[in-house]
Order: structure tokens, then C-alpha cells, then sequence
């Protein structure tokens, strides 16, 4: 049977960037109820008041497993058992093999694999005991590619997301819990319009064959997608969004 995905309680990790802020918006529009998440409580607070829907914003700093599991302390007492997580939160690095410190590499497998490992755990259980869930990985081109323009250690790091998606999605389907990834490529966020140069936003805009960049909202209605009730015999898929950059 059908269930409405507006009785439905989602988190989103990086809510305050422009990716996130997306998410959130998409899944507001469905009547989702929405926890926002992300280091900065400030913003966090300031971004949820300019939007239309029910919203928690809960600080949380997720390569920290201990403040993790303080914030899923807070979040049950205030939302209660997370239906659908939307692991979103990343930071990205353009140094390759030569270039990448010890110290670059490790704080992006913290964010990037084992943060959202973190989260992950914290959110099953509830989803087990409902024996419904829906968990969506934002991975990347990079790790398809070997990284055009993105470092050594992010590339890595998402490969790892579609490996951990493969794994979740095995483990949990059997108790109504689908896990999907999307791999998009060179959103309009700032780790585009910020952290390349302009010199590389040219070359790399040069290759993409529909001609332009991928928007924020395009890669939010995938998720959107993916979180319908009507999406539920979709598991261990990751979708790609890269404008006929890659083909697999």
C-alpha cells in the first residue's frame, strides 16, 4: 500500500549550503517535515526562517562521531525517529596524489566517509523499527572519473559513498529501506563558482555536452524522487546527473 511520504520526517546534512538549502526546499514542498543540520547553528537558524514548511535545526558536526550522537539525542526528543536522511554534507579538495597533505586527506575522509557513516547509523534503527526508510547519498562524478578537476582525496572519498550505498542497500532492503546515490558533476554551488578558477570553470564548462551547469534544484528533484513512496523498488542504484559528461 501506498504511504504519503508528508507524514514523513527527513534530515539533511549541509543544509546551509546551496545544495542543502535545495534539499530542504524540495522536500518542504512535498509536506515533509525537515532537520536541518550543519556546523553553524547561526546560519542554520537564519536560513530556516526564509523558508515555507516545518523545520528543525539542530548544529551538529558530523566527522565528530560523540557530537553526533549528542545531536541524535536532541533530534529524537524533538522530531523523533528520522524517515528519510538525505546525506548531503562535503567538502571539497582539488590537490592530486602530490599535493595532498596527511592532515587534507584525513579531514576529508572524516566529513566526506566516515561522517556520513555516522549519521547513517544513528538514523537505521529508527527506520528498521518503522520498516520503512529512504537514504539518499549525494556522491560524485569524481568518483566515476578519477576526478577532472577534483583532488585525489575527494575522489576517493566519494567512491567510497557508492561503495557504502552498494553495502547499505544489500543490508537494509529486506526491511523496507532503500538507499540510492545520485553522482552529479559541477552543481552551481561554491565548490564550482568559488573553488576553481576561472580558467577551469571555462575548460570544464567547454566539455559539458548540454552546455552549461548543473542547478541546484535539478539534482534536488532527484532526490525528490527517490524519496517517493513510489520509488521503493529502486535500491543500490546511483544516478547520474553530469550533462552527458559520462556515460556508464
Amino acid at each position: 500500500m501506498r504511504r504519503s511520504t508528508e507524514t514523513k520526517t527527513a534530515l539533511v546534512t549541509g543544509a546551509a549550503g546551496v545544495l542543502g538549502m535545495a534539499i530542504t526546499k524540495a522536500l518542504l514542498a512535498r509536506g515533509i517535515k525537515v532537520v536541518m543540520t550543519d556546523v553553524d547553528q547561526t546560519r542554520l537558524d537564519a536560513l530556516a526562517a526564509l523558508l515555507d514548511g516545518e523545520c528543525i535545526t539542530v548544529a551538529c558536526n558530523i566527522a565528530d562521531s560523540a557530537d553526533v550522537e549528542r545531536t541524535f539525542a536532541e533530534i529524537e526528543k524533538r522530531a523523533g525517529d528520522i524517515d528519510i536522511l538525505v546525506n548531503n554534507a562535503g567538502i571539497l579538495t582539488t590537490n592530486k596524489t602530490a599535493a595532498t597533505t596527511p592532515e587534507e586527506w584525513r579531514k576529508v575522509m572524516d566529513v566526506n566517509v566516515n561522517g556520513t557513516f555516522y549519521v547513517t547509523k544513528a538514523v537505521v534503527p529508527g527506520m528498521k523499527k518503522k520498516g520503512w526508510g529512504r537514504i539518499v547519498n549525494i556522491s560524485s562524478l569524481a568518483a566515476k572519473t578519477g576526478g577532472i578537476t577534483a583532488g585525489t582525496a575527494y575522489s576517493t572519498s566519494k567512491g567510497a559513498i557508492i561503495s557504502f550505498t552498494f553495502s547499505l542497500a544489500a543490508e537494509l532492503a529486506s526491511h523496507g529501506i532503500t538507499v540510492n546515490a545520485i553522482a552529479p558533476a559541477y552543481i552551481k554551488t561554491p565548490m564550482v563558482t568559488e573553488q576553481l578558477s576561472e580558467a577551469q570553470r571555462a575548460a570544464v564548462l567547454a566539455k559539458i555536452p548540454v552546455g552549461r551547469y548543473c542547478e541546484p534544484e535539478e539534482c534536488a528533484h532527484v532526490v525528490s524522487f527517490l524519496v517517493d513512496d513510489l520509488s521503493g523498488f529502486i535500491t543500490g542504484e546511483i544516478i547520474d546527473q553530469n550533462g552527458g559528461l559520462h556515460f556508464d
